[in-house]
């Protein structure tokens, strides 16, 4: 693994490219040093500069080389699509809140990236959250809003994610039974993953200040971290 991170080469791209015309493990194979030279590396160097950002910054949120890179191969038993390999390149990182605790990412999520020859985005939220934190945030969105709407309107995040929270996959086309369907946060009702997100340009993406440029815009999303952490799920009955 690269010591320090130096930002991903157009060779990255044009592996991923590549792979997605030829996703088969017969080609795959006899290149796998090139993905580990060109992706899996970086990605790991990248994991370990995020650590130390996040260390330096006080930022509630893991980094791990091991832990936070998502695996190239695809899970296929499930899917009617049998193509064995990604064709993009992604990490995720808990947030852990105030008390250091990694159960809290790993309920209520936290920050990603994501690379691919199309887009590169960081972002991040609660991605398939279960029935119970989905129900207890939208009884948050209608008994608290001047609450929610104090972490999504925040200056620096919105400065952060022009788009605010919001995620069009798996969306609600109407308001979710309850709720009235004329209510002035039917957008947030309807989501199902709570996520936000901004595009990165190839030049920030190749650049060896990504780590930095990817810490900031976390850091600029910690009142929405913190709020989506809070979300007040009751014990099951």
């Amino acid at each position: 693994m690269s010591e320090t991170f130096q930002g991903f080469r157009p060779e990255a791209f044009q592996f991923l490219v590549d792979l997605a015309a030829n996703n088969e493990r017969s080609w795959f194979q006899p290149r796998k040093a090139e993905y580990e030279r060109w992706l899996k590396q970086p990605l790991e160097a990248l994991c370990v500069a995020l650590r130390d950002e996040f260390a330096r910054r006080k930022l509630a949120m893991r980094a791990d080389p091991v832990k936070s890179p998502f695996r190239i191969y695809r899970d296929v038993r499930f899917s009617r699509d049998k193509s064995p390999y990604k064709t993009n390149l992604g990490a995720s990182f808990p947030w852990l809140g105030a008390d250091d605790d990694e159960s809290a990412g790993q309920r209520h999520g936290g920050g990603y990236f994501h690379l691919a020859p199309e887009e590169s985005f960081v972002g991040g939220g609660v991605w398939h959250p279960e029935p119970a934190w989905l129900a207890a945030w939208r009884r948050l969105v209608d008994q608290d809003p001047e609450r929610v709407h104090a972490a999504l309107d925040e200056r620096r995040f919105r400065k952060a994610f022009p788009g605010g929270v919001l995620s069009d996959h798996d969306r609600l086309t109407r308001v979710p039974r309850g709720f009235a369907a004329d209510h002035p946060d039917a957008d947030l009702l309807k989501l199902r993953n709570v996520g936000f997100g901004r595009v990165l340009t190839p030049e920030e993406v190749g650049s060896p200040d990504l780590p930095r440029l990817l810490t900031d815009a976390f850091a600029a999303a910690t009142p929405v971290f913190t709020l989506l952490t809070n979300v007040n799920v009751p014990p099951p009955s």
